[in-house]
């Protein structure tokens, strides 16, 4: 007999971490329903998020942007009651996440701020990290689907604050992988072997697991995404709003925005971001393939 505690639940968004996490709440046990803009061969598929919201009472969404969140509540206001709770699990500006927070209020139903962090292989092991803003009491009603997908929850505070941080360090990603793409391009120009910066580092207070992370597929030239770079420039312009919103200076962040752009003009959104790294790579596979579209 099916456990009381399984629950019908809905995944919006079927993107790189989406789909994963659909996959982890149904190995999960629970009775999963998804949507997605574009109709993918998932088991589950629904017509439109209106159609969802019939189905699910819990609905995770992982859709790109503060627009696609905006569009998707708007799809599912109608037929949100008192039973849903609906947990924003992109990262999203702040000011839209706490005016959608009071949206969602007035039809009865509840709402988590959750972005995440962790890139695909996590999503696949149950590995991510969900940053929560809202309700304790919320929180704790949705734990158990949050736990399908992730290692670790914490609570951050009010609606929007979660959203904050996240965007936080994902500045602090972005500029990382920044310094280290210039790293590697010195070494490189200079005739040595980037393996030698492996090694450098591997003692290094400036390692960290993103470096130990990234650096290996830059050397292969390997730029699979697991978390796009068009995903993080959008999230870099969220910060660097906040930032002229809040009166803090980001020349590190702009720098490396303007970086990102550059990469996103030459056809590279869809890879890795630490594809920002082939502007160092003559005859890179993402280059030759940007050539042939040019």
């Amino acid at each position: 007999m099916e456990s009381d505690s399984k629950q019908n639940v809905g995944v919006i968004g079927l993107g790189i971490i989406g789909s994963r996490v659909a996959e982890r709440l149904r190995q999960a046990g629970h009775r999963v329903y998804v949507w997605n803009r574009t109709v993918k061969p998932i088991p589950g598929f629904v017509a439109s998020p209106g159609e969802l919201a019939d189905l699910a009472d819990v609905i995770q969404i992982f859709v790109s942007d503060s627009e696609a969140l905006r569009t998707v509540i708007a799809a599912m206001k109608g037929r949100l009651e008192s039973r849903h709770v609906l947990v924003a699990n992109g990262t999203f500006d702040p000011e839209t996440v706490a005016s959608i927070y009071q949206e969602v209020r007035k039809t009865g139903a509840a709402f988590l701020d959750a972005p995440f962090t962790g890139s695909r292989l996590a999503a696949e092991s149950g590995g991510l990290v969900y940053y929560t803003g809202g309700d304790v009491r919320v929180l704790e009603q949705v734990r158990p689907i949050l736990e399908a997908s992730a290692k670790s929850i914490l609570h951050l505070g009010r609606v929007g604050e979660a959203s904050l941080i996240k965007i936080a360090t994902n500045m602090i990603s972005a500029a990382t992988v920044g310094i280290l793409s210039e790293a590697y391009g010195l070494v490189e120009a200079a005739g040595v072997n980037p393996e030698r910066l492996v090694e450098a580092l591997q003692g290094n207070a400036c390692c960290s697991p993103l470096v130990a992370m990234k650096l290996p597929g830059i050397l292969a030239r390997d730029y699979e995404p697991h978390f796009s770079l068009k995903n993080m420039f959008k999230d870099a312009q969220y910060a660097l709003a906040l930032g002229k919103q809040l009166g803090v200076p980001q020349p590190v962040l702009s720098t490396t925005a303007s970086v990102m752009y550059r990469s996103i003009q030459e056809g590279r959104g869809e890879s890795d971001y630490s594809v920002i790294a082939a502007n160092h790579q003559k005859g890179s596979p993402v280059e030759s393939a940007a050539a042939k579209k040019s």
